[in-house]
């Protein structure tokens, strides 16, 4: 079988953005080029790789088994061509994609330290919420993710890097904020606003008062933390957030830390990769600066 480097990273790039014409841009070809080393591969194959859809190229079953195969055999190639060229290992490009409260609080610290300890070593950031990430990556879209909480999908490894926890929050003016405790059924009484479905905060905070609670008067769902904030400074809402969100508003007063014992909202924050990618220096680059990076912050 005579396939080239070339053919796989044809099929990796059009895997990746579904279009002949993006792939050709990316790989600085000609669309002709693309699709003629397309079909080869797959007349070499003797199997069909994609699925015409209008315009779009979706992935078959084939090219699904191919993809991770053919992703480890570019990186390898990637580092032997390094080597050669006499360049630190640890050099190219990890596509990462992250939720939103380590986006904020500890991915600034990490690419900084990169910046500084691996220049060759470049991070491709897209922040989403937890059930997006993981689809992200599932979908090959990303070399790695950082979720909170826990996912259970067999597909993918998860890696813990830092201990988090959520609290409920308030106004320093509403009702709840100067008792000592708040009760499950002072919390059922109140007006919520709180993540989105899929958020990994709304999932911790949903799992933690299930049995506990009956139905939640959820106000509003929103994605930004900031706006959930200002809702809670301004109204008559509680909300549940990281508290790496709120930490500043607790310390200056504009929010108050309710204690809810009957509550656990205690999580980690993970990373998580496919298991079929295989070995990638890159990646363990990553996540070993990004522990060192939690150890120095928390």
């Amino acid at each position: 079988m005579h396939y080239t480097l070339k053919q796989i990273a044809v099929f990796d790039a059009v895997a990746s953005l579904e279009s002949v014409s993006a792939a050709a841009k990316k790989l600085s070809m000609s669309q002709s080029a693309v699709s003629m080393s397309l079909s080869q591969l797959e007349h070499l194959l003797g199997r069909p790789l994609f699925i015409r859809q209008g315009n779009r190229l979706i992935v078959s079953h084939w090219g699904q088994w191919l993809r991770p195969k053919a992703q480890k055999l570019l990186q390898d190639a990637q580092q032997i061509a390094l080597g050669l060229h006499q360049q630190h290992i640890i050099s190219g490009t990890v596509k990462l994609c992250s939720s939103q409260t380590a986006a904020e609080h500890l991915l600034p610290s990490l690419i900084s330290k990169i910046d500084n300890d691996f220049p060759e070593l470049r991070i491709e950031i897209a922040v989403e919420n937890s059930d997006h990430v993981a689809k992200e990556v599932l979908d090959y879209q990303f070399d790695i993710g950082v979720i909170e909480g826990r996912i259970d999908d067999s597909r993918l490894h998860q890696e813990p890097w830092v201990d988090d926890r959520l609290v409920v929050i308030a106004s320093p003016h509403h009702p709840f904020a100067l008792s000592k405790q708040t009760s499950i059924s002072q919390l059922e009484q109140a007006k919520w606003v709180l993540r989105e479905p899929g958020a990994g905060t709304r999932r911790i905070f949903d799992a933690a008062i299930h049995g506990l609670m009956g139905k939640l008067n959820v106000w509003k769902e929103y994605e930004q933390v900031s706006l959930l904030k200002a809702l809670v400074k301004n109204g008559v809402y509680l909300s549940c957030l990281p508290y790496f969100d709120v930490e500043k508003d607790i310390a200056s007063g504009e929010l108050v830390m309710l204690s809810t014992p009957e509550l656990n909202l205690n999580r980690n924050l993970s990373f998580i990769w496919r298991h079929d990618t295989g070995e990638n220096p890159l990646r363990d680059c990553l996540i070993a600066e990004a522990k060192r990076v939690a150890r120095s912050i928390i």
